[in-house]
């Protein structure tokens, strides 16, 4: 941050589920630290961080949000996240380029699927953090029973900062244990707080307290640890730097109450932000690879070091165009320069370099190592590029997104919006890389894919309100096959005669099925020359035209082999299109008699959850027709089901999955191979195709 050294910055994500607070906290901590002159709401629309019309009509997070503030010499860069599964893109993102974290609770519900969720990213990430109980104004909120939740989940590193002055309408202040002082704060609204004496009804609760923090502290050093147990003094200064390095290696994870709405206990928060969080020189030396050679390189983050810098979150604007967040690792840069994008291989010329708030943007001449800054109109680069100087190129690990779960297919409302739609959609596809499209060719489709209904609800909002288009979404077509069980011959006589010259072509046909997977053959065994060869490219054309179209439901024809071994012709009236219509007919009429099958889609899928839910999980899969090839135990104490299930049973499958596992489970599939479709269900199926084509007909 512009004026200040990297060992004073902070990039700090606040993470958390969904309604725990987070952005209301946010607020808080701008407020206090005196960014801006009155307090936001969540529910009023007015908060600093959630500014896009989707979160203030549905009063939650749904994009990334910087803030930056500063702090007791310390500068801060907030980077509040969305809560909602939906939106856990924006969460991989923001922790891919914070060096620490804020982990909110809600005191009244305490650990929740979000706060696992995120947790383990932290965990993989190696990011340290700090809990915050937060809501501890609420009715039912408990900071002791969440405090054991917590533990329970996370293990013993987890110790309280601090104890709450009180709890629900009560709450009013806070016991900060490495300190021993109280803080009471005034009313909400007010920044600031009194010290205060401890009540002395907490006098021993404190104390146990406060030496358990002590001993937790000092068993992470060993001098530390020499020095308590032979009754030496540990002054505050050396509590307060072994709490750091703790924290930082992971040892520790400190745990703050606090009320976001009636700002008590945040400025303890920021305390413990500035003086226990890591700066970006306090992480290890930053690895890439080099774009060519592919060499593993090291960078020390650093002004000295060359510059280096990884674009995280783009944003687009049908007016003011692409705006591109990136975070500096190393070196530094300066407004209206070029950089190497080494993803790309392509030169990029810096406007403008701003820091953010929410939707503010303050000019500023220059980033320095861990700044987190925006620049607009970037021509070459995309989310999860690397920018660098061209002559230390380097390219860093991309930020790696979950799978998504859902895909629906977009159909334009007005007619002549297609290109719109599809131009305005890979507009938003660049903002956020958890939502994707795609163009089914068998289908016809136009195809969207995200994390859940929410969310592709969120990006045709987008849509309608950056590109003036509006689609209506409905379930993807399944890309089902035709295909044969059996040999059979046909044959087929086209003679047309309408005066003067008629149509005349003959065929017999020989169709067999073929392996899977091996596709279409076309044979021509004719010998005595009982067609022309000039006229047998029209009987291959003839047949390529029905395995497009297929037979019995309407779906591509596949694994099979089309043998033209006989037939006749007319010196006058035979022609290219006679043959043509004579081979369609006879392989449409063989078709039908070689025993002809659907073939449909099958996934390989994965499925991650808690043991406790295996046994219903493998029931849903084995009602959905799928078969279970195994299980592993997984990272995260999980188990993950490996099995195969038809693409038709998958659609809503996210949904079901959250249901059985409460949010706990995750999945993933990808295409495996085509098997034949039950008859009971293909018979469904040929039914429902016949009924459209007569629909479309009409």
């Amino acid at each position: 941050m512009e004026g200040k050294s990297a060992n004073l910055l902070r990039n700090v994500a606040i993470i958390g589920h969904g309604g725990a607070g987070k952005t209301s906290l946010v607020e808080a901590m701008l407020y206090d630290s005196g960014e801006i002159d009155r307090l936001g709401r969540t529910d009023d629309g007015t908060t600093t961080s959630d500014y896009e019309p989707e979160e203030i009509k549905r009063k939650i997070s749904i994009s990334t949000s910087i803030a930056h503030l500063t702090w007791k010499e310390h500068a801060v860069n907030l980077i509040d996240t969305p809560g909602y599964t939906d939106f856990m893109g924006e969460v991989y993102s923001a922790l891919r380029v914070a060096d620490g974290a804020v982990l909110v609770i809600n005191a009244v519900s305490g650990v929740e699927v979000g706060t696992e969720r995120t947790f383990s990213i932290c965990t993989k990430n190696g990011l340290p953090l700090i809990f915050v109980i937060n809501r501890m104004d609420r009715e039912s909120a408990s900071f002791y029973k969440s405090l054991e939740n917590i533990k329970d989940s996370f293990g013993d590193s987890v110790v309280p900062l601090a104890l709450p002055l009180g709890q629900e309408a009560n709450f009013r202040g806070v016991v900060d244990l490495l300190q021993m002082k109280g803080y009471l704060y005034v009313e909400k609204g007010s920044p600031g707080f009194q010290e205060t004496d401890i009540p002395p009804e907490m006098d021993s609760e404190v104390n146990a307290y406060r030496n358990q923090l002590v001993e937790r502290i000092v068993e992470t050093e060993d001098e530390l640890l020499m020095k308590y147990l032979e009754g030496e003094e540990i002054s505050q200064e050396e509590m307060t730097g072994a709490l750091r390095s703790a924290i930082i290696s992971r040892k520790l994870t400190p745990v703050l109450p606090a009320s976001a709405v009636k700002n008590i206990g945040v400025e303890l928060i920021l305390d413990y932000i500035a003086s226990c969080l890591p700066s970006p020189v306090d992480r290890e030396e930053i690895q890439g690879v080099h774009p060519i050679t592919k060499e593993v390189l090291s960078l020390k983050p650093g002004s000295d070091s060359p510059f280096t810098a990884l674009v995280f979150k783009t944003t687009a604007d049908p007016y003011v165009g692409k705006l591109s967040l990136f975070r500096v690792y190393s070196g530094q840069v300066a407004s209206d320069t070029a950089v190497y994008n080494p993803n790309k291989e392509k030169l990029e010329k810096l406007g403008q370099l701003y820091f953010l708030r929410g939707k503010n943007q303050t000019p500023v001449p220059s980033a320095a190592t861990g700044d987190i800054v925006a620049v607009a109109k970037l021509t070459e680069t995309s989310t999860r590029d690397t920018l660098c100087d061209k002559d230390s190129s380097i390219i860093l690990p991309k930020v790696e997104y979950p799978a998504t779960v859902i895909s629906m297919a977009v159909e334009p409302k007005a007619k002549g919006d297609e290109e719109k739609i599809s131009s305005g959609l890979s507009r938003l596809a660049e903002e956020d890389p958890t939502f994707q499209i795609h163009q089914n060719l068998q289908t016809r489709q136009l195809v969207i894919s995200g994390m859940g209904e929410q969310h592709l609800a969120v990006m045709v909002e987008r849509l309608k309100r950056k590109f003036g288009t509006e689609v209506v979404l409905t379930t993807p077509r399944i890309p089902y096959k035709e295909t044969i069980k059996k040999t059979a011959k046909a044959e087929y006589k086209y003679k047309k005669q309408t005066g003067g010259r008629g149509q005349y072509g003959h065929v017999f046909l020989e169709l067999k099925p073929r392996g899977r997977g091996e596709g279409f053959e076309f044979l021509d065994t004719i010998f005595g020359g009982a067609i022309p060869r000039s006229f047998v490219p029209a009987v291959e054309k003839g047949v390529r035209e029905v395995l497009e179209e297929g037979v019995i439901a309407g779906y591509p024809v596949v694994d099979i082999s089309a043998n033209v071994y006989d037939g006749s012709y007319h010196t006058v009236d035979s022609s290219e299109m006679a043959f043509k219509i004579a081979s369609s007919m006879a392989f449409k009429k063989g078709f039908l008699e070689a025993e002809p099958v659907l073939l449909e889609p099958i996934m390989n899928v994965q499925v991650a959850s808690p043991e406790e839910y295996m046994g219903d999980i493998i029931g849903d899969l084995n009602s959905k027709r799928g078969k279970i090839l195994g299980i592993d135990r997984g990272e995260d104490n999980l188990q993950t089901i490996k099995a195969q299930v038809p693409l038709a049973e998958m659609h809503r499958y996210y949904i079901d999955l959250t249901s059985i596992t409460h949010g706990r489970g995750s999945f993933n599939m990808e295409f495996s191979h085509y098997e034949e479709v039950p008859a009971f269900i293909a018979e469904k199926i040929i039914q429902e195709s016949a009924k459209e084509s007569s629909k479309e007909k009409e």
